[in-house]
């Protein structure tokens, strides 16, 4: 019995220092994490990433308009993303929300009623998401180097319509900007460049 509770304790710790060690350094996150942002803001964005618990913080205080967000390890292939600040209030009540087991549209339907209630603030100027990716084998993990990125961008303008802005409500050709959830606080325009092939 003992035995057996040794080799099991093993395994456990085992795992955990496997799970541990897949988490990259700040450094590293960091510099993955910069490249969803443009060239010349990535210097002094603030990052989020991940500690060894998976846990997201943020891990570089910035000094500019921009936040930028690690690759999740724990996510199949490599994904980060970067927003102005003015939007850190919706997307730190969808991570909160998110944490506390919440679904996707749950999500939605909460911040919209809160945004109409005057408790989350929507920013008052169309806003920009940045979002960089590309499948497993196109990311080295040690490095952090990516190669042949795929982009989409993302300008949040609340409330707007396809009418308002003149916008289709789907793509006529391939990264042709088009509205997507029209008339709410999440309402955006997506840009959908061809993805590499």
């Amino acid at each position: 019995m003992k035995t057996y509770f040794f080799s099991f304790a093993l395994v456990a710790i085992t795992l955990s220092c496997v799970g541990q060690s897949s988490v990259p350094n700040a450094e590293l996150q960091i510099k993955t994490a910069v490249l969803a942002a443009p060239e010349e803001l990535r210097e002094d964005a603030t990052v989020y990433g991940y500690d060894s618990n998976g846990e997201l913080l943020v891990i570089r205080e910035g000094t500019n308009e921009m936040v930028c967000i690690a690759d999740n390890p724990d996510q199949k292939g490599f994904s980060v993303s970067s927003y102005h600040r003015d939007l850190e209030p919706f997307m730190q009540r969808g991570r909160d929300l998110r944490k506390e087991g919440k679904s996707t549209q749950e999500i939605f339907d909460m911040r919209e009623e809160e945004v109409k209630g005057g408790s989350l603030k929507m920013p008052d100027d169309p806003t920009t998401l940045y979002v960089l990716t590309a499948p497993a084998e196109r990311y080295d993990a040690a490095t952090g180097e990516v190669t042949e990125p795929d982009f989409r961008y993302v300008v949040y303008i609340p409330y707007a319509t396809a009418a308002s802005t003149g916008l289709p409500l789907s793509p006529e050709a391939p990264g042709m900007p088009w509205i997507m959830d029209p008339g709410t606080h999440r309402a955006h325009i997506m840009i959908n460049p061809p993805k590499k092939q």
